[in-house]
């Protein structure tokens, strides 16, 4: 082991598929922090022995809920849920804990997906005590009155400018958009199948589907390193499949990131056993077809969560189904984040259905390079679970298992008992490091070439996935070891990332 700020990770196998390198033994030479090429002189290099262990860059998740309102919403509203306990890990835990957790997990880098604009500067505050990490935001700028204005308008250049203003006035990396033009229709009491994306705002003469067209565009012109992040209408809704397919569509050959798809891809009309169920197949026909479209799942997992959305008609309705008590916030601004704490159960029929929806969407888009693993943290599991995760994608005999123990009528009825596809140990790194970097424009991240961010992560080779990627034998971040078998080490202040 070393302390020199120039060494050399000798002998490990690297999987590094932006630079075409599967299960190759290699050296990775690390000088300040950067990725270089083997020096001339290496007398001034110390060693890291990595033979036998597994070399890949740093996790980078491209759509968590870390910290802002929201976050400290969910930690208020399930205190129980915000601290350490038995069986698991906290599913809102503090800031500095979310940052050594991640790390010990062998992630380098994480995207809050959802602050509003005028609470980016709480945002930051917050962030800037994450540990370890870099770390960025995206702006939920179509929430705004003046942002809106401009698009009822039409008006391209001045959707342009407004972007650029909020982006260096919020520090953000991305624009979000979530549930298009909903809270003007959830204040004035109307939400679900009151309104699709052709249903024009009650307060602007503008529709769902113009905003999503007008904004992708107006990002596109600003030329931010991340496409339009889009949760589109109807989230949790039975029949949502359609409107997901509609949002598609509507981009027609823009760029577009769609997030958490496993909570838009719902058939039915009815939360009963004959009619919910999974309407993946038509949506990855589409997607599969159309490269224009990156994804993340927000795969769900059995346990105790904190769902939390800036989408609070969704979150209303799904406290109202469920009984559960829940809170809106951000309500003297244009929009509102709803959360709610929430436990999925194995043998509930709609809980099995979202897990067998996202694992579905994993296993049946063709490109890893345009999926991002996730769970929309917290919102369908903790990120600590994502070694499970990784575990029922890439071992088709442990997803068999868990398969058998959910809803009966879910094991019958849905696709995934029919597929046997497992991810290889390359197809893991893609959706967790070099396609999350790739599709949030981090050039620096997610790979192990030359220039790169010495961001690495050494695991412990294992047919047992899910023991083997939840504890990293040592993690680096920007050449500095972070963690050892579980253990932090150091807590360097990470980079704020802004466009």
């Amino acid at each position: 082991m070393t302390t020199s700020h120039r060494f050399v990770v000798r002998g490990g196998t690297i999987h590094d598929p932006a630079n075409d390198r599967d299960g190759i033994v290699a050296d990775i030479w690390i000088s300040d922090g950067k990725i270089v090429g083997r020096p001339s002189d290496s007398a001034s290099f110390g060693d890291v022995d990595a033979t036998g262990l597994v070399v890949m860059p740093g996790g980078v998740d491209l759509h968590s809920h870390v910290a802002g309102p929201k976050v400290n919403a969910g930690r208020r509203i399930a205190p129980h849920l915000a601290r350490h306990r038995t069986p698991g890990p906290a599913a809102v835990p503090t800031i500095h804990s979310t940052g050594a957790l991640y790390a010990a997990l062998g992630y380098t880098t994480v995207f809050d997906a959802a602050i509003a604009t005028g609470a980016a500067s709480i945002a930051h505050a917050e962030l800037a005590d994450l540990p370890i990490l870099d770390k960025g935001i995206y702006l939920l700028a179509a929430d705004d009155a003046d942002m809106l204005d401009a698009l009822a308008a039409g008006d391209g250049p001045k959707c342009e400018r407004l972007i650029h203003e909020k982006i260096s006035r919020g520090r953000g990396w991305a624009v979000k958009v979530a549930n298009p033009g909903g809270p003007s229709f959830w204040k004035r009491g109307r939400r679900g199948d009151h309104h699709d994306l052709d249903t024009p705002l009650p307060d602007r003469p503008v529709t769902p589907r113009q905003i999503l067209d007008r904004l992708a565009r107006a990002v596109q012109a600003a030329g931010l390193p991340h496409p339009l992040h889009v949760h589109t209408a109807n989230l949790g809704l039975p029949g949502n499949w359609r409107t997901l397919l509609e949002t598609m569509r509507t981009f027609d050959g823009l760029p577009a990131h769609l997030a958490h798809v496993q909570f838009h891809s719902y058939a039915g009309g009815d939360l009963d056993e004959g009619s919910f169920g999974s309407g993946v197949a038509p949506l990855v026909e589409y997607f599969n077809a159309h490269g224009n479209l990156t994804l993340d799942v927000g795969q769900i997992l059995f346990g105790d969560t904190v769902a939390m959305t800036g989408d609070s008609a969704a979150a209303e309705h799904l406290a109202h189904a469920t009984g559960t008590p829940w809170m809106s916030h951000d309500l003297h601004l244009e929009g509102g984040c709803g959360v709610l704490p929430i436990a999925y159960k194995e043998k509930s029929l709609i809980h099995a259905w979202q897990w067998a929806i996202g694992l579905e969407w994993f296993l049946t888009a063709a490109d890893p390079w345009r999926v991002a693993l996730s769970t929309d943290h917290p919102n369908g599991a903790h990120f600590t679970a994502y070694p499970v995760l990784m575990q029922l994608l890439g071992d088709e005999a442990f997803r068999r298992e868990a398969l058998a123990r959910i809803h009966p009528a879910v094991r019958k009825r849905s696709p995934l008992a029919g597929i046997r596809r497992e991810y290889s140990l390359q197809e893991l790194c893609i959706v967790t490091r070099a396609a999350p970097a790739r599709i949030a424009g981090l050039s620096h991240k997610g790979h192990l070439g030359v220039g790169a961010d010495a961001d690495l992560t050494l695991y412990r080779p294992s047919p047992d996935l899910a023991r083997m990627f939840s504890m990293p034998a040592r993690v680096y971040k920007a050449g500095v070891l972070v963690a050892e078998d579980g253990e932090v080490k150091a807590t360097p202040q990470g980079t704020t990332l802004t466009a």
